[in-house]
């Protein structure tokens, strides 16, 4: 790999890592960015899931103890039950094949984006009412699986769960969602790398870049208003959804 194709591949790490840590969608930047420096469809996507745990790790370099600072119970099965989502979810792709959800992917996210956007009056109203942990962890998982599985839009839906179901303002969302499906990645991308090719040079540049974006995520995000941040997200859900729509 060329210096100068190694130095615009850590560019457009930052600019996904930032975009996954503010509205959940990295994937929009980073997977493209894999196809035009060349690598094939399959080759970019196990490349891309690896990358992208670069951006909870600067995340977590920034924030992680305003993450560990829920409790060490919290911490510890959250991040379990990310780890074995992303699992289950990239086995299931390697078992299924990706065209037997393409279908309805495009109407988790748009779900997702429109519970998003309409959570605050949810939430005023008392709509859920107190909701069980259990349940939170069990829509956790089904998020992360659907993560290591496809991905596109994971981030969306998990702050549309977050939000409505773990007590957790927005804000303290979007940190969690960068940490947790970061982890999720993780664990596919060790499952893809046995049974897919990886471009190491391409994960490097792509995941240095994110690490720095998923770091200047958070002083970033305090200076966005959350409605205006709340809004950017949900459309931008609402677009990702025509977009698979259109593309199933």
């Amino acid at each position: 790999m060329s210096p100068v194709l190694f130095l615009l591949l850590a560019v457009a790490g930052v600019g996904a890592g930032l975009v996954g840590y503010l509205v959940g969608l990295a994937s929009l930047v980073s997977y493209p960015a894999l196809l035009a420096a060349g690598l094939p469809p399959v080759a970019a996507n196990v490349t891309n899931t690896l990358a992208l745990v670069g951006a909870g790790v600067g995340t977590a370099a920034r924030a992680g103890r305003q993450f560990l600072a829920r409790g060490p119970r919290t911490t510890l099965v959250e991040v379990s039950v990310a780890l074995v989502g992303g699992l289950l979810g990239a086995w299931l792709l390697l078992a299924t094949g990706e065209s037997s959800f393409s279908s309805v992917v495009p109407w988790l996210v748009l779900a997702a984006a429109v519970l998003l956007a309409v959570s605050p009056r949810l939430q005023h109203a008392g709509a859920l009412g107190p909701v069980p942990r259990p349940v939170y962890y069990g829509a956790l998982l089904l998020t992360c699986v659907y993560g290591g599985y496809f991905g596109a839009g994971a981030g969306v839906i998990y702050l549309a769960i977050a939000v409505l179901l773990s007590g957790m303002d927005f804000t303290s969302s979007v940190l969690v969602k960068s940490i947790l499906l970061a982890v999720s990645n993780l664990s596919a991308a060790v499952l893809f790398m046995l049974t897919a090719p990886v471009h190491w040079g391409a994960a490097l540049a792509l995941g240095i870049g994110c690490v720095v974006g998923g770091w200047l995520g958070p002083a970033v995000q305090r200076l966005i208003p959350e409605r205006v941040l709340r809004i950017t997200v949900s459309a931008a859900g609402v677009g990702l959804a025509g977009w698979l729509w259109v593309h199933r």
